[in-house]
């Protein structure tokens, strides 16, 4: 898409993006062949990565962190000790049956931070519900909307997990809803290409807007 590469290892890895020498989230980290194999294809080396942004702290975003020795992660300031201390329970990494191991955080992001990655500068916009530290990225000039777990093609984050809370992530799609996008760039599954920019409120709110994630999701 562009200046961004998505990769998808696996139903459970989120969705890993790659912008120079930037990704944004990195999969639960059980999938190193292929990802691997995949950046060899794309003339890029593990060590050519130098920085991490996590969306936010749940192990399948950030468990293959430690895949890139090379690269600084940064991460939302409420969700950064789940990082930092290797939290089991915050991250959910034993409903996944992995293990996380501590990583020192470098940058603890807070709303309106900036983050430069691919030509883009990606601004950072704080939208918990689905953790504390959730966050979106967005690129005005493009138009491009990362969006984590807080919105999916087809969904919006789920709450029932540890660090949840339905009336923040309410409150952070009314938050977000008048952002002009163009490419919705979501945690999991698909991204959204349009064509000429739509508010994510006209999104959401179209015939086939995205419905809440369901249990099995």
């Amino acid at each position: 898409m562009g200046n961004v590469t998505l990769i998808q290892l696996s139903d459970i890895d989120s969705n890993i993006y790659v912008m120079g020498d930037t990704v944004i989230d990195s999969g639960t980290g059980f999938s190193f062949t292929r990802l691997y194999q995949l950046l060899k294809t794309m003339k890029i080396e593990l060590k050519d990565i130098k920085h991490i942004v996590n969306t936010h702290g749940h192990f399948d975003h950030i468990g293959g962190n430690g895949y890139f020795i090379e690269a600084d992660i940064a991460i939302h300031d409420a969700d950064a000790d789940i990082v930092e201390k290797g939290d089991t329970k915050m991250s959910y990494a034993d409903f996944f049956d992995g293990r996380l191991k501590p990583r020192e955080v470098r940058t603890r992001l807070k709303e309106g931070d900036v983050v430069s990655a691919g030509g883009m500068e990606l601004e950072v916009i704080h939208t918990p519900g689905h953790t504390p530290g959730s966050i979106c990225l967005y690129d005005r000039k493009s138009g491009t909307l990362f969006t984590g777990d807080t919105v999916f093609s087809d969904g919006i984050g789920r709450t029932d997990m540890p660090g949840g809370n339905d009336e923040h992530l309410q409150a952070s799609l009314d938050k977000i809803s008048s952002l002009q996008v163009k490419r919705l760039l979501p945690g999991h599954g698909e991204a959204v290409v349009l064509g000429p920019p739509k508010t994510l409120g006209e999104i959401m709110s179209s015939p086939t807007a995205p419905e809440e994630e369901d249990e099995q999701a």
